[in-house]
């Protein structure tokens, strides 16, 4: 049976890992583990109580049974924008409606907590296409560049009742 739940520190080094296997899903063809730790350090999930929890947001983990097979996180970027971010899972999960739970419940977070939007990046369209494809799915329209990060496809969603 599949769960989620808010991110436990004992689960941090689990999460890295989870992360690590779909980043190298992604990209290993062209970059190799160290190259992917010196893009993304992950250094927010090691202080995940201060980046995201204490800070308007949350960290969720997709669990079977004690193992994590996906992540997603709401960080605040000012009182009316957040962002989704680290929407991470593993392949043999995806097209089953997990996703969509863990994406479902992160937009209810950040409903719940009074953003008005939320905005998300992708590193590539083009390796990252299932998930551009998912989040259009889910409301997500084109926008321009909201950060300095390596990024090139930024994207927004409006927040209301439903």
């Amino acid at each position: 049976m599949l769960t989620i739940q808010p991110l436990q520190s004992e689960q941090i080094a689990a999460v890295k890992q989870m992360i690590m296997t779909v980043w190298s899903e992604i990209w290993g063809d062209v970059l190799t583990p160290a190259e992917i730790r010196e893009l993304d350090d992950m250094q927010d999930i090691n202080h995940a109580r201060s980046h995201y929890f204490d800070n308007g947001g949350t960290f969720l983990v997709l669990l079977e049974a004690e193992q994590v097979v996906g992540t997603g996180a709401i960080r605040k970027l000012d009182d009316a924008i957040c962002e989704l971010k680290r929407m991470w899972l593993l392949q043999a999960y995806r097209g089953r409606g997990w996703g969509q739970q863990l994406a479902d419940q992160l937009l209810d977070f950040a409903y719940q907590a009074g953003y008005q939007k939320v905005r998300l990046d992708l590193a590539d369209a083009q390796r990252q296409a299932p998930a551009l494809n998912f989040y259009q799915k889910l409301g997500f329209y084109p926008i321009d560049r909201y950060n300095n990060g390596l990024c090139t496809v930024f994207m927004e969603k409006a927040l209301a009742k439903t």
